[in-house]
């Protein structure tokens, strides 16, 4: 077990780096020259000159060859330099440290909507197989599929402004400062991230189970007269997990970049409508580690469920 953990994470290392050339490499084949495009503001309505233009090459070390633009740029950003922000003329990590923990609230809060509603509604799903309970789970998590989270997040505001007259309050409150108020602004987002992901979680959790329930193991512990409820709940159950951990694991990462949407359509000042402004700012810097932050969510995701993968079956092995 301790030989597997160390491996998976010394995996994580040359998979991060792989990460950031792919990123650097793709904000350096990006159409047109960084300097122009940043000098000439937003609508490129900006004026300059090419002393400009030569300056800020000078600046940013973009007159240096792209394998050292490259290894200063990691180095800085393993030292905790991240720059700053060509819109704000603040540090992109005093950014970061203002906005993650308004992401995090939600992906959260998102990630407990999902877990608390999908699971249980697929075990009742598969207990109540092919009855009338079954049918309207089944159709609710096949609507959660088909409806993208922005379409959902338009419906309820849309929903609630015309029936209740009802926002939620504005400017966004901290959960330390006032956690009813911070409640209220980020239930409705977090039902909107989180319900496609619901809607998969609870239909692969019906369909593991119900192969599972078929296992001999299952009908030898009813033979022996066990009740039910521990045949599902103590045999049953935690066997079909393993899948769901996965495609669970999978949609943190899923989670966390759909914040890039829904903050914007809920005006909440986290990472996902940080990265919307500096696109539309044309502010590269910040894009590329807004980018690499997303990366090393689903690589932090991917990690935990292999771990947790270990902790539940202790067979399984790095080869």
């Amino acid at each position: 077990m301790r030989k597997y953990v160390a491996r998976r994470i010394l995996l994580f290392i040359p998979t991060i780096i792989g990460i950031s050339i792919a990123i650097f490499a793709l904000m350096r084949v990006i159409p047109g020259d960084i300097a122009i495009i940043i000098l000439s503001g937003p609508d490129g309505e900006l004026a300059y000159t090419q002393e400009d233009i030569d300056e800020f090459r000078e600046t940013y070390g973009l007159n240096d060859p792209i394998h050292i633009q490259y290894f200063n740029w990691m180095w800085n950003f393993a030292r905790g330099d991240l720059g700053v922000s060509l819109i704000h003329g603040r540090p992109i990590m005093g950014e970061l440290q203002r906005q993650f923990p308004v992401t995090l609230q939600f992906a959260l809060l998102a990630g407990i909507f999902v877990m608390v509603l999908s699971v249980p509604i697929g075990i009742v799903a598969a207990v109540k197989q092919d009855g009338f309970a079954d049918y309207i789970l089944r159709g609710f998590a096949i609507m959660g599929l088909a409806m993208p989270s922005f379409f959902v997040a338009l419906l309820i505001i849309l929903f609630l402004s015309t029936q209740f007259r009802w926002t939620p309050p504005l400017p966004f409150v901290d959960f330390w400062d006032n956690p009813s108020v911070n409640f209220q602004q980020l239930i409705f987002p977090a039902i909107a991230l989180g319900l496609s992901s619901s809607g998969l979680i609870m239909r692969l959790t019906r369909a593991q189970l119900l192969e599972v329930l078929r296992e001999d193991y299952v009908r030898t512990a009813r033979a022996k007269g066990l009740a039910e409820s521990a045949v599902i709940f103590r045999h049953a159950v935690r066997n079909s997990l393993l899948p769901v951990v996965t495609i669970a694991g999978t949609q943190i990462g899923f989670l966390f970049s759909g914040t890039v949407l829904i903050e914007t359509i809920f005006n909440l000042p986290g990472i996902g409508r940080g990265l919307i402004q500096a696109v539309n700012g044309r502010d590269l810097p910040a894009i590329q580690i807004y980018i690499m932050y997303f990366g090393m969510i689903a690589l932090v995701a991917n990690l935990i469920v292999d771990l947790t993968y270990a902790w539940l079956d202790p067979r399984i092995k790095y080869s």
